[in-house]
């Protein structure tokens, strides 16, 4: 499993902003997530625009707590925060991909952002009683892991009807009749439950319910050793539902 990083810029307000910075990125290595600081990683000595441009540059994504002091920061282009903002939007480094920034508010009254990331969606932190949720969207959006999925796109209710019958390809019974089907065209007079159970990709519960619902509509008949005969009316089934060439 791969383990994303995460670069943390801010600026350093106070001491008591800087605590909750490092508590947040402590979350964020308990939670499965290389974070990156300058209150762990550098000591006295160290590069400090080295530090920032190789993180930068190698981190998956690059958190930006926005304060008020950052956002002025970054806009009038001083200090530490000012730097990152000019390796950010140069096009000297074309390896940085603008989709790994992720703003996150932390104001009071307010939800500013440095002017170059105005068009981003952030995270808003800055109510204590609801670091819970924001801190959840943050970690899933790192991890790729959202709360809700986008649904696969179903069949159009309002397809042609073809020889006053309807294909039914999501339909559980037909699907059985089409295995049914090719085993009866490969020269087999019945199906075995064995084989069934391997191909139709269902809880045994579940087949054993489209089993019965076929048999009730006449197109099989199963024999005491659970295997399936095809039927006439399931042969009629077979060519109405084109799954048979005529």
């Amino acid at each position: 499993m791969t383990i994303p990083s995460v670069f943390i810029s801010y600026s350093h307000d106070t001491q008591e902003h800087k605590k909750w910075v490092l508590d947040l990125a402590t979350r964020l290595r308990n939670t499965g997530i290389d974070a990156a600081l300058d209150q762990w990683d550098l000591k006295p000595g160290d590069d400090l625009p080295h530090f920032m441009e190789q993180n930068l540059v190698s981190s998956d994504y690059v958190i930006m707590i926005c304060t008020e002091k950052y956002v002025s920061k970054a806009n009038s282009g001083v200090g530490g925060v000012g730097y990152e903002k000019m390796i950010i939007t140069s096009d000297l480094l074309t390896k940085i991909d603008s989709n790994k920034i992720i703003p996150i508010i932390r104001q009071e009254g307010t939800a500013d952002v440095p002017t170059f990331l105005k068009t981003k969606l952030y995270v808003n932190f800055s109510r204590d009683d609801e670091f819970e949720f924001s801190y959840d969207e943050l970690v899933r959006t790192i991890h790729n892991a959202p709360l809700y999925k986008k649904p696969e796109v179903a069949n159009n209710p309002f397809e042609p009807i073809t020889d006053g019958k309807q294909e039914k390809t999501n339909d559980a019974v037909y699907e059985l009749m089409a295995i049914v089907i090719h085993y009866f065209e490969s020269g087999h007079d019945y199906v075995q439950y064995k084989d069934l159970i391997g191909k139709i990709g269902k809880s045994r519960v579940m087949l054993d319910m489209i089993i019965r619902e076929a048999v009730e509509k006449g197109y099989v008949t199963q024999a005491s050793t659970k295997s399936l005969f095809l039927k006439e009316k399931g042969k009629f089934y077979a060519v109405d539902h084109k799954l048979v060439e005529v």
